[in-house]
């Protein structure tokens, strides 16, 4: 059986500073301690090697239940704790998860559950571990369909991430990497894999503040951070001081960055990296460097090493240099497949290429150019939304006949969702947003509804989203 990442970090590094959280501070080897205590409480409830569900928040106990799991060897599904009660049971269920472990504060019901609270109150029992696992984390993303896919990360996926991502931006063994996006996200719980391997420091954010961000980086707290474009847009919004030296590195995640941003940036000397990834890539695949900012502009880089990437035509062709096509990756990091969904893996995978679902292009160096994140995606302050899903939702209401859902620009969000709805009944807007928050997260509800005579199909009898657009487009709402 061989240690987990924590417990050899913990005997390479045991001294070093490996997670700091509002003014509390944890060596590595503390970490380790803390994880085999939960360890040992976890393992009493645990009867296969099922998966074991996490609820949590952005807390320091949260990275030791994650540590502890991995000491375990079972799989760890990532419920995002902005979904609701409905959609967490779907993903349990579809998962077979064994076992839930919440923080108080959400009061999950399941078949077997347990708040942290309760786990810190249980009985210790040695530790034997299952055999080696290679599934490490399994996390949730909706598809176009409108049924969320368990996206499969194995442990050699986020070494490979992990690797590819400091042969890119370079490793310091004083680095402190901030942490204010979710741990539930591959953003965030790649951070976490990231620290151990490379034995550095996570500074941990219980949400994103951008004066305390800010004057981390200011007060040279921090080196490498990773951000959404709404998180830089707030850190732009309060920038007075220059950051410190020790400060290297800014990821972009979340879509790309708008012009003016890039610009600003690029005067203020923040040395951003532009970054193109997804929960099938465990985190970042291309990335873009400051030195290339400015005259790539609009670019997400080059694939990490090793990783590899085309772009393809509808019939599987490779495109010529330039040419809009779908985005294609492939290389360690990328997932084997979706958990229990075997049309959905073979549908997506094909001898090793993944199809994104993005479209994009590549230019004469090999930088890709994503012109759109899936065709109808909507990323609203980096949260991905796809409007079957709330489509679907939306169509279950009594009085809804049809309905279509679109993404509109927005100055706070990048990109807010917009539905277009042919109706049964007469229902006020008011009604259906409160229909919705029992089924969906707060960020998948529409900020506007439009009542139409019908909605615009083509000759399949598929909806035309591309039409709703323009609808948008021509309209000042």
């Amino acid at each position: 059986m061989m240690k987990s990442w924590l417990e050899k970090r913990a005997d390479l590094s045991p001294d070093k500073v490996g997670l700091y959280c509002n003014k509390n501070v944890w060596t590595f080897r503390e970490m380790e301690e803390e994880a085999t205590v939960l360890a040992e409480k976890i393992w009493p409830y645990l009867k296969n090697q099922m998966p074991v569900a996490l609820l949590i928040t952005n807390q320091p106990q949260s990275v030791f239940l994650i540590h502890a799991l991995q000491k375990i060897r079972v799989p760890v599904l990532m419920l995002n704790n902005r979904l609701t009660y409905e959609e967490w049971q779907y993903q349990l269920k579809d998962s077979q998860a064994q076992l839930v472990i919440y923080e108080d504060r959400f009061g999950i019901e399941a078949d077997s559950a347990v708040s942290i609270d309760e786990l810190k109150q249980s009985e210790r029992k040695k530790l034997t571990a299952f055999d080696s696992q290679d599934v490490c984390s399994i996390m949730y993303t909706s598809g176009t369909t409108g049924n969320p896919k368990g996206v499969i990360q194995t442990y050699e996926n986020h070494f490979a991430s992990a690797s590819g991502s400091a042969f890119n931006i370079g490793l310091d063994p004083e680095d402190i990497w901030l942490c204010a996006v979710p741990l539930f996200h591959i953003s965030g719980y790649s951070i976490l894999m990231r620290s151990v391997v490379y034995g550095i420091a996570v500074r941990l954010y219980e949400k994103f503040d951008e004066h305390e961000m800010n004057n981390d980086l200011v007060n040279g707290k921090g080196s490498i951070v990773s951000v959404v474009t709404t998180m830089l847009q707030r850190l732009l919004d309060v920038k007075s001081d220059r950051y410190h030296s020790f400060f290297r590195c800014m990821i972009l995640g979340g879509g790309p960055a708008p012009l003016h941003m890039v610009e600003r940036c690029h005067s203020e000397k923040i040395p951003v990296y532009q970054s193109y990834g997804m929960t099938e890539t465990s985190s970042q695949f291309t990335t873009l460097s400051p030195a290339d900012a400015s005259r790539k502009i609009g670019s997400s880089g080059k694939p990490l090493f090793p990783g590899e990437m085309k772009i393809a035509d509808q019939d599987g062709g490779k495109c010529a240099v330039n040419e809009i096509g779908e985005i294609l990756v492939k290389g360690p990091s990328v997932t084997r497949g979706y958990l229990n969904n075997e049309s959905a893996t073979n549908e997506a995978l094909t001898d090793g290429w993944l199809k994104t679902g993005d479209v994009g292009y590549l230019d004469h160096e090999g930088f890709l150019y994503v012109a759109d994140r899936r065709s109808d995606l909507i990323i609203s302050g980096g949260e991905n939304i796809y409007p079957a899903e709330v489509e679907s939702v939306l169509a279950s209401h009594p009085a809804v006949r049809e309905a279509g859902v679109v993404g509109k620009k927005d100055e706070k969000w990048g990109e807010v969702p917009v539905a277009f709805l042919v109706m049964a009944d007469q229902v006020k807007s008011e009604s259906l947003e409160q229909f919705l928050r029992e089924r969906l997260a707060g960020y998948k509800i529409p900020k506007l509804f439009m009542f139409v005579e019908e909605l615009p199909r083509n000759a399949a009898g598929k909806l035309v989203r591309r039409k709703l657009k323009k609808e948008i487009d021509h309209e000042s709402f």
